[in-house]
């Protein structure tokens, strides 16, 4: 009798266990509604400059010599590599501006690059610069960082002018089994302000919502779900559920001998 009840009382512990890392499928599906958003509008919405971004900024006229004192002296044997493109760039100082050759300090504070670019035209001509100057600017160091229950956590760069939070997610491998994903963290910083948002990827009623698309600077959280949190310490893998089985099953033959 006392052997039947320890052997009851090791089967139960195993069943608790094995219990407590699963997962139901509520807890790990993307977007279960997504039958209700089957059309909607895309809005896209520009992001303001900020500090510590990197600029391109290319001004051009009408006669070609007249725009090469406004523009850096960049040289052709550096190719188009990016990363000496930012050494070539625009630092955004803390006080949100920019020195551009002749025109001096610009503020881009709570400015779009769009935006920037019709206020440099305007400077170039209303100061007498340039007729009908053309301004490019482009944000050459977009990037978000994903931590957490990911495949793959980092900082990962962009060069798209829009990127979705799935988007960015798939740069870090997706969310592990282990990931909650009814509560992903946004860390935002805009125009010197932080918000945290929480993000529920299991449904698509937030797509509509400004946090769907990733700012530049933004920061993913993926936290861990509540099985990898009760079987922390404990049971971290198949591997290790394995070893525990082995055990109880040992356990069991000993003491029913």
């Amino acid at each position: 009798m006392i052997k039947t009840q320890k052997i009851q009382f090791l089967l139960c512990a195993l069943c608790g266990v094995i219990l407590s890392s699963c997962v139901s499928n509520k807890e790990i599906l993307y977007f279960q509604d997504a039958d209700s958003f089957k059309e909607t509008t895309v809005e896209y919405r520009e992001n303001t400059v900020q500090p510590n971004d990197i600029l391109s900024v290319t001004i051009s006229a009408a006669i070609p010599e007249t725009a090469i004192p406004y523009n850096r002296n960049t040289s052709s044997n550096f190719g188009t590599n990016l990363d000496i493109l930012k050494l070539q760039g625009y630092l955004v100082s803390p006080e949100s501006l920019i020195s551009i050759p002749v025109l001096g300090k610009v503020n881009v504070k709570e400015q779009t690059t769009s935006q920037l670019e019709q206020t440099i035209a305007n400077l170039l001509e209303t100061g007498g610069h340039l007729v009908d100057p053309i301004v490019s600017v482009r944000l050459l160091n977009a990037k978000v960082t994903v931590l957490g229950e990911v495949a793959r956590s980092g900082t990962f760069t962009f060069t798209e002018q829009y990127l979705s939070v799935p988007q960015a997610l798939g740069y870090a491998g997706d969310l592990t089994i282990n990931g909650r994903r009814d509560d992903v963290l946004l860390i935002r910083e805009t125009d010197g302000v932080r918000s945290i948002t929480h993000i529920d990827l299991t449904t698509a009623n937030w797509i509509e919502n400004p946090e769907y698309m990733i700012k530049p600077n933004d920061v993913l959280v993926v936290q861990p779900n509540r099985a990898k949190v009760k079987t922390a310490g404990y049971v971290g893998n198949v591997s290790t559920i394995v070893a525990i089985v082995s055990v109880v099953l040992s356990a069991t033959i000993l003491i029913t001998r």
